[in-house]
């Protein structure tokens, strides 16, 4: 063998080795091959914060396997990513396979083309120790935060506990938007709209540019306006320009994603790794909107043979991040002239997502005409204003066109303006003045919180999606949808010279795909924020990140950047031992019980946080009451009141089939128990209030699913089963679960067949 090539995943050498001739083997490392070990600290830190690396246990035959290539080979090439993680991949690579650096030759690309795959071949370099460097700097002061903060946590609020430099500043954001929502305090306004017909049943909406603060105030303007006329006293027109947005970064990847698609950060990523493999889009970890000379160049192409020249305007984007590498480039199609690609539709709808904002980015402006109306009321002095625009040259807007996280945008009326002209009287239809409440700033979405991370300078491409998944893993965030609440709101109307008053209802506060903090989040927070406020500090955090920017570019020296930092966290670590438990919020004294007397208290126990009523006196052979929390209670805004409802549960809803509805809240939220088996009660039920009649619903309505979903049963072994799952069929067998051949049908199976089946199937992991 001439040439060994090494990459890290399987995809990725099925790509390449379609490249390259007949004396190139391209294998995989499937990703890092060695890391810190899993036990214990594995850092000498009095030897210059030295690692002690190991070859990950599932890797020791991949190691063996590549070795023995490594040996057979003459060069071996080194292909791993074109990033830090990428370069240390290699780096690992060259030092457990001990290859010397006369074989040994460090490619890299940053798309899976036949044209970028020779160019690197031709363009060999050695390992880039600074890169390397950046990276083992990162790895190194995040295991010494976690291995030092971890059991200081464990120690002060419980066991089990885990803190991260850029986990922890995720969740602070989290909870301090969380206690900004709480705190807020809604103040209303009313807002008038005045409503104009026109030809051909269409209506013009005007809107006063006053905001009411009161009723009286609302109705004291609408009565100036009765018998009014209404006339048009100015019409503005200008030509303004839209221009397009840059080309993807990893981090608005994933928020456009997030808002056309609904895909969660890590699905976005997942699915552009398989595109980036499998050679239809560059390298989907860049903090750079540039675009190559070629890609602009085939991108002109491409808008010209679609479009026509008219809607092509070259354009060269400057990244905003100050720390962005401008050589790599933006996310874009590896070639504009394939519109469409994918192996599977989400695969099909991200790629045509990058295709339409790249293409976009080197459209023409749209041009559009901008028409502001004024109106005047011929009975007070004020003046209605109506705002539309007509596009005159779509140009980009062909194409796509930027979302926004924007929750408090209402748009209403004609956006199309009809042609009126100055002194022109508009027949008056009615007048609205309709109270509004203020809003608080938005919940943060997977997607608008790795943007707020950005803006802080907290994390890169390559962490922000470990992040999100991290901090939900962890039990510190939830991601969920929430009910919203009623809420009444008055409209006042003006027709006919005569005013009405109707009282209306609307839902507010309901959240979709909202991340929120769990109680064990504020505890931790808190914590972390009294006693270690360096490592959740936002700015600091911002600051390290510039420093391993720093390290990558070989201008500070690793070793001394990692002793400034553990030595002011060391000392911290050691002060925290005269923290008192007692001092740390996991246990809060609500009140007594106004009929037992006992003492009620809000805890924060192994699966969240609970009420405790009474003391636990296991001489006397009393025990304590306790009640779970309801989904969305925090324990720090939990009341008396609250806790005296909570005490309710568990309660006796009715009788079915001769035995008793036990209704409850367990650490999987709301249930009813009937016959030993446990019910979920659907999100829109309180289990406070749910019935006997709709417990038996539930009830009934989970046998039928059961029985539907039960395709085939063997008496003889009562462990195989044949199932309707959520994706077809498949067997069952214990807790192991087996695919069904596409050549089987599964009503024919047979319990030998089963059984076959699934001795062939590795086990469960």
């Amino acid at each position: 063998m001439k040439n060994l090539v090494i990459v890290e995943s399987p995809a990725k050498a099925k790509t390449i080795e379609g490249y390259l001739g007949d004396d190139f083997v391209v294998k995989s490392s499937y990703g890092h091959i060695r890391d810190l070990p899993d036990k214990g600290l594995g850092i000498d830190i009095l030897n210059k914060f030295k690692p002690k690396y190991e070859v990950s246990s599932d890797k020791v035959d991949t190691v063996k396997s590549l070795r023995k290539l490594a040996d057979e080979a003459e060069i071996v090439w080194l292909a791993s990513d074109d990033d830090r993680e990428g370069e240390a991949i290699s780096w690992h690579l060259k030092e457990s396979l001990e290859l010397n650096d006369a074989k040994t030759r460090r490619i890299v690309f940053r798309e899976i083309t036949k044209k970028a795959i020779l160019n690197s071949i031709q363009n060999p370099r050695q390992i880039d120790i600074d890169l390397v460097n950046a990276q083992q700097a990162r790895r190194i002061l995040d295991r010494l935060v976690g291995y030092e903060l971890s059991p200081v946590l464990w120690k002060k609020i419980k066991t089990g506990l885990s803190a991260g430099r850029v986990q922890s500043v995720a969740v602070r954001l989290v909870v301090e938007r969380e206690r900004e929502v709480d705190s807020f305090k809604s103040v209303y306004q009313f807002i008038v709209k005045a409503y104009f017909e026109l030809d051909k049943g269409k209506k013009l909406v005007a809107e006063l540019p006053t905001r009411f603060d009161s009723e009286e105030k609302a109705m004291a303007f609408l009565e100036s306006c009765k018998k009014a006329k209404y006339t048009v006293a100015n019409v503005e027109k200008k030509l303004a320009n839209k221009y397009p947005a840059a080309p993807f970064t990893t981090s608005t990847l994933q928020q456009e994603a997030s808002r056309k698609l609904y895909f969660s950060v890590s699905q976005t990523m997942t699915v552009a790794q398989k595109l980036y493999e499998s050679g239809k889009i560059t390298y989907m970890r860049t903090d750079s909107t540039n675009l190559s000379e070629d890609a602009i160049a085939n991108a002109k192409q491409a808008i010209e043979a679609e479009f026509g020249a008219k809607y092509s305007k070259t354009r060269r984007f400057k990244t905003k991040n100050e720390g962005a590498q401008e050589a790599h480039e933006a996310i874009r199609p590896t070639n504009f002239a394939t519109m469409a690609a994918g192996a599977d539709a989400n695969e099909k709808k991200l790629y045509d997502l990058i295709w339409k904002r790249a293409i976009a980015s080197q459209m023409a402006d749209a041009e559009v005409e901008r028409t502001t109306l004024t109106i005047n009321i011929s009975t007070n002095n004020q003046n209605l204003g109506a705002t539309g625009e007509v596009i005159k040259f779509d140009g980009f807007l062909k194409v796509y066109l930027e979302s926004t996280d924007d929750e408090n945008e209402e748009e209403e009326g004609s956006a199309v303006l009809p042609p009126l002209k100055v002194g022109e009287e508009l027949k008056f239809a009615e007048m609205l003045a309709t109270q509004r409440y203020s809003r608080p700033s938005a919940r943060y979405t997977e997607a608008s919180l790795v943007k707020k991370l950005e803006e802080l300078g907290i994390g890169r491409p390559s962490t922000y999606a470990p992040t999100i998944t991290t901090v939900q893993k962890r039990g510190y965030v939830v991601k969920e949808n929430r009910e919203g609440k009623e809420r009444k709101f008055n409209v006042l109307t003006l027709k006919s010279d005569a005013i009405s008053a109707v009282t209306k209802t609307e839902i507010f506060g309901a959240e979709k795909a909202k991340l929120f903090p769990t109680s064990l989040a504020m505890v931790v927070n808190d914590f972390l924020v009294q006693n270690f406020d360096n490592v959740v500090d936002y700015k600091f955090t911002a600051k390290v990140e510039k420093e391993f920017d720093e390290i990558a570019d070989g201008k500070v020296d690793w070793v001394n950047m990692l002793g400034n930092f553990y030595d002011d966290f060391h000392k911290t670590v050691e002060n925290s031992e005269t923290i008192s438990r007692k001092d740390v919020s996991a246990t809060r004294l609500l009140g007594a019980h106004p009929e037992s007397g006992k003492n009620m208290y809000i805890k924060l126990g192994k699966f969240g946080a609970y009420i405790q009523m009474g003391e636990n006196e296991e001489d006397a052979g009393v025990k304590p009451q306790y009640a779970n929390l309801k989904k969305g209670m925090l324990m720090e805004s939990v009341s008396v009141e609250d806790a005296l409802e909570l005490f309710k549960l568990p309660r006796i809803s009715g009788e079915f089939e001769g035995k008793p509805m036990k209704v409850a809240v367990g650490q999987f939220g709301p249930y009813v128990q009937h016959d030993a088996k446990y019910y979920s009660l659907a999100k829109t039920d309180d289990p406070l209030l749910v019935d006997d009649q709709r417990c038996i619903e539930i009830i009934e309505a989970k046998r039928k699913a059961d029985i539907e979903k039960i395709i085939k049963v063997f008496p003889e072994n009562a462990d195989v089963k044949v199932l309707n799952g959520r994706y077809g069929a498949y067997i069952a067998v214990g807790k192991k679960n087996v695919k069904i051949p596409k050549d089987i049908e599964a009503k024919d199976l047979t319990l030998e067949k089963c059984l076959e089946l699934a001795e062939a199937t590795p086990d469960n992991k």
